[in-house]
């Protein structure tokens, strides 16, 4: 008999441990579609919180770095302070804070109300994105890539589907409400998250990988590149809502313009991170970043309708990059810190996420639109010059790659 449970136990135990790491994996999903959709659903917000507030460009940027400044500040000492709590319980923490963010957000009050909640929701959203990568990737190992991109692709969703609803409830209802159903979202997805999220971790076997090759110049190389991709990117969306009501749009029209720039990113995301493997980073990142370039300045003269035509190929473009920059942190990590590595590379991206809109706003209070917009295409441009740079240092990565392969025993 006891020869029986354990054979039977033998059978068991797999079944336990991939239905384990799914259910990781799902969560990390969840809470990842829950946190970006909360933070993109504020591009539909701004034009409402500048005619109820009388807010500049610039003072907008500023109410909305308050939320992503937050969210990226605290990405590096946040993820060492939950480091010893368990990724369940830090997932729904998190999602619980940014819920009552939300809360706060929705109550009666004026603007300081609206800046406490903000800052209340960015500190939770802070948590997510680095425990979240954690859980998936102890939980897949070696094999983390693909569940990696559905992670990410989850997030992109979240960006899609979020502004799209509230744009839409704009229509029959005031702000507040609306972002009191938010909150309540957040109530539930944090009580999916206790469910679905097992209770004791599950971890794959380690895998042995090339050691990364990447130096302090090169790794600061990259790093720039990636707050300046992501400044084009938060800098054009400031613009966006407005530049679709200029040209006749209604609120549902903004909604619907934000859904079809961050679906075309989801899709971005995939299809940039292939070409980069197909065609190189160098090449592929000077591509995305000149038809960003071009195609941000195209909407600024299009109408309507073929602006909205256009925004799901500019969304392949503008949100493309990222994949390709985020997939060659761990090559060019200093002194094989992966993990510090990326730590460092989305505080940067998400502190230039914060405060490029505001210089953005500030140029545009002080000329017009279309010169903000303009100044974030350059912005796009000038990462061309900064990847050829690289170059020499992805030669030696891929180098250094191959003979750790060669080495490998078959």
């Amino acid at each position: 008999m006891t020869v029986i449970d354990a054979a039977a136990l033998q059978r068991v135990k797999p079944r336990v441990w991939l239905a384990g790491q799914r259910r990781n994996l799902a969560g990390a999903c969840l809470a990842h579609l829950l946190h970006d959709g909360y933070t993109d659903q504020l591009y539909a917000l701004l034009p409402v919180w500048q005619g109820q507030f009388g807010l500049s460009y610039a003072g907008l940027a500023v109410l909305r770095a308050l939320y992503s400044g937050t969210m990226g500040g605290l990405q590096v000492p946040g993820n060492r302070l939950a480091a010893g709590i368990g990724a369940r319980a830090v997932l729904v923490l998190a999602t619980l804070v940014a819920a009552f963010g939300f809360v706060v957000m929705a109550l009666p009050g004026g603007l300081f109300v609206l800046c406490l909640g903000l800052v209340i929701a960015g500190v939770g959203s802070s948590l997510q994105h680095p425990r979240a990568s954690l859980l998936v990737t102890t939980s897949f190992g070696a094999g983390s890539r693909g569940p990696l991109g559905l992670y990410n692709f989850a997030g992109d969703l979240g960006k899609a589907i979020f502004p799209a609803c509230v744009a839409m409830l704009l229509t029959i209802s005031t702000w507040r409400p609306i972002i009191g159903g938010m909150a309540l979202i957040g109530l539930g997805v944090a009580f999916a998250l206790l469910r679905l999220v097992p209770r004791q971790p599950v971890a794959a076997a380690p895998q042995p990988r090339p050691a990364a090759s990447g130096s302090g110049k090169a790794f600061g190389l990259l790093f720039t590149i990636g707050a300046l991709d992501t400044a084009t990117r938060m800098g054009y969306l400031l613009f966006l809502p407005f530049l679709l009501h200029a040209e006749g749009g209604s609120e549902t029209f903004v909604g619907v313009g934000l859904a079809l720039l961050f679906a075309g990113g989801a899709l971005g995301k995939a299809s940039c991170g292939w070409l980069g493997q197909r065609f190189g980073v160098v090449w592929t990142v000077i591509a995305t970043e000149t038809a960003t370039a071009v195609i941000v300045m195209a909407t600024t003269i299009l109408p309507l309708w073929p602006m909205l035509i256009m925004l799901p190929v500019l969304g392949i473009f503008l949100n493309g990059t990222s994949s390709v920059l985020y997939g060659t942190v761990p090559d060019l990590a200093p002194r094989n810190d992966t993990g510090r590595a990326f730590a460092l590379f989305y505080t940067g991206v998400s502190g230039a996420g914060g405060l490029a809109p505001i210089a953005y706003g500030l140029i545009a209070d002080h000329s017009s639109q279309n010169v903000g917009i303009t100044a974030s295409a350059l912005t796009a441009l000038a990462v061309v010059p900064l990847i050829l740079l690289l170059r020499p240092a992805l030669r030696k990565c891929q180098a250094s790659t191959v003979v750790h392969a060669l080495k490998m025993p078959p």
